[in-house]
């Protein structure tokens, strides 16, 4: 489907304001929109009455192939699950299967309207060509681990530094970083190594911190300090630095990220799921200036990366663990979940999850985030790859069979 300008007729857009407004608009190349007056020069023309146009969702954290361990290893605490049902599998793990695994969540998350995903898992290369086959924006962050069977740390870094110097490096649509997995699997030698060389290219720097109390208080022990305080002192973070789960900090330590510029991302259901105990205090991060995003985890910890669920998830979550209904209304779960989205999707308003709408919308974006609705498109820097229901870039049908039949081989191996 040919790239460039639309023009969507009689319809509702709500953009990061979330004003809703109504009218005829044209949805650019370069993410913005404008008023259409009837007359430009457009690759195509929607009827748009029976949709809704908004922002798509950004996935900031996840590990898309791990949708070849979707469902297993449930009822797991989350070391357990690590150490019984995860790295075992993963020590057979081949381009191949990162490759589908990627490509079927790719999927997943285009179908409900995510078009960014920053991801942290093995064999950056294939992750970043599946995302280019998908058509979605991603930043793939090559997983470094000491414990890792797969690549050495040493070897992991020499790789990832070879893609951030070539001309491979970045793309319209995807970069590559560095995610070292934790204090716990990573010694103070990689983690160091790793910031450095993520200063170097400027890149994103990626990393697991504070997800259970267990961590905390083996870091206290050992360091004498939290994962945060720790990660400080060896000057680790930087600005963007992802610090994912940080659901276990101080208020302290919430003030040193604030310093350097670090970004702390709610994974709420896969916190739950791995019974981790603790939750990402939004408030306490609000209060300390934080940059907050909201991610999945990958599909293995939570069973979906749908992030309209994970929307109302947080701010379920932010409500019951404060007792404060006012925390992370829709316009401020809209903006969690849409942060700095550069991508338009639309929604079926015929869905009967949308109704009712109430007097002139009123009801609509709360409805799009506790109640849910069917993505009709997904336009990403002008192109279609999601109309009408149907993922254009990706065969939904033929992926789920390869899918199916490569987790046999996966679990056999």
């Amino acid at each position: 489907m040919d790239c460039g300008t639309r023009r969507l007729t009689k319809t509702r857009l709500i953009d990061s304001d979330c004003r809703l407004l109504s009218g005829d608009f044209l949805l650019h190349e370069d993410g913005s929109y404008s008023i259409s007056k009837g007359h430009e020069d457009v690759v195509e023309e929607i009827s748009a009455e029976n949709r809704i146009i908004t922002r798509s969702f950004q996935n900031w954290h996840t590990h898309s192939a791990m949708v070849l361990n979707k469902s297993f290893g449930e009822g797991l605490p989350l070391m357990e699950w690590l150490e019984r049902a995860i790295f075992p599998v993963e020590k057979g793990l081949t381009p191949e299967f990162v490759k589908i695994g990627t490509l079927a969540a790719a999927a997943e998350m285009i179908s409900s309207g995510t078009t960014f995903a920053c991801d942290m898992y093995f064999f950056p290369e294939t992750i970043a060509n599946s995302y280019l086959e998908s058509g979605i924006r991603a930043k793939v962050c090559a997983a470094v681990s000491d414990n890792d069977e797969i690549y050495d740390s040493k070897s992991a870094l020499i790789n990832i530094e070879k893609l951030l110097s070539s001309e491979q490096k970045s793309s319209d649509l995807i970069e590559f970083g560095i995610g070292p997995h934790s204090i716990y699997s990573c010694d103070e030698e990689t983690l160091i190594k790793s910031s450095e060389l993520s200063k170097k290219y400027d890149c994103t720097l990626s990393i697991h911190a504070s997800e259970t109390r267990k961590e905390v208080t083996d870091c206290y022990e050992i360091h004498g300090m939290y994962p945060i305080e720790y990660l400080d002192s060896i000057d680790f973070l930087s600005e963007g630095t992802i610090c994912a789960h940080c659901g276990w900090v101080t208020k302290k330590e919430m003030r040193i990220l604030s310093r350097n510029g670090a970004h702390a991302v709610h994974c709420p259901t896969s916190n739950q799921k791995l019974a981790c105990g603790g939750t990402l205090s939004y408030p306490a991060m609000k209060d300390a200036e934080v940059s907050v995003l909201l991610g999945t985890d990958g599909a293995a910890s939570n069973n979906s990366l749908d992030m309209r669920s994970e929307a109302k998830t947080a701010s379920l979550i932010q409500k019951h663990d404060h007792w404060d209904a006012s925390i992370l209304n829709p316009e401020e779960t809209w903006k969690l979940a849409t942060n700095n989205s550069k991508d338009w999707i639309t929604w079926d308003l015929d869905d009967i999850r949308l109704r009712p709408w109430g007097e002139g919308g009123s009801r609509l974006l709360p409805n799009l985030i506790y109640s849910g609705g069917d993505i009709l498109d997904v336009f990403v820097s002008g192109n279609a790859i999601r109309r009408n229901g149907i993922t254009q870039t990706i065969n939904e049908r033929e992926i789920s069979e390869e899918l199916e039949n490569l987790v046999k081989d996966y679990y056999d191996s």
